[in-house]
């Protein structure tokens, strides 16, 4: 028997929102240049960036391990600054049964939240909740702030594209 499971946590941010959607859904790949001991690569194998049906490889360090994630882009709501990702490849899609990864940005008093949502099926009990990964995406967005809130955003490529 499957077990269903549903993980969220905030990170506090400013009125950046959009540009926390635009860089996780269309700049993806600027993770490396931003935190390249967290984030190795982020690879697009099929569609274009930030469309519905792309499939992006993340090569990533998490609990001190290199890893690897395939996600494919299910939805996306720009109004609510919302982008739905199914794993479909990697660690989490073999630990799992299923493993949908919910991003986006609600309004909270004068600023906004960065919300990560994680709907999961573990197979059985010794599949532990995946906290950590959690912690992990929720502490990228917190040295993403200062980076986002500075006027000039623009993260550029090592020949000076952006």
């Amino acid at each position: 028997m499957a077990l269903s499971g549903k993980l969220i946590g905030y990170v506090e941010i400013s009125k950046s929102g959009d540009v926390f959607h635009d860089l996780i859904r269309h700049k993806p790949h600027d993770l490396v240049a931003i935190v390249p001991d967290k984030v190795h690569d982020c690879e697009l194998h099929e569609g274009e960036r930030g469309a519905v049906g792309s499939v992006i490889t993340w090569h990533y360090t998490h609990d001190g391990k290199r890893k690897f994630m395939k996600e494919i882009i299910e939805s996306v709501n720009e109004e609510n600054h919302m982008i739905v990702f199914k794993v479909i490849g990697g660690e989490l899609d073999e630990l799992y049964k299923s493993f949908t990864i919910i991003f986006h940005v609600e309004p909270k008093g004068d600023g906004q939240l960065a919300t990560w949502t994680f709907e999961f099926e573990r197979p059985d009990t010794s599949v532990p909740y995946p906290t950590s990964f959690m912690d992990y995406l929720c502490n990228i967005i917190k040295v993403l702030i200062p980076i986002t809130e500075l006027n000039s955003y623009s993260i550029k490529d090592k020949n000076g594209v952006g």
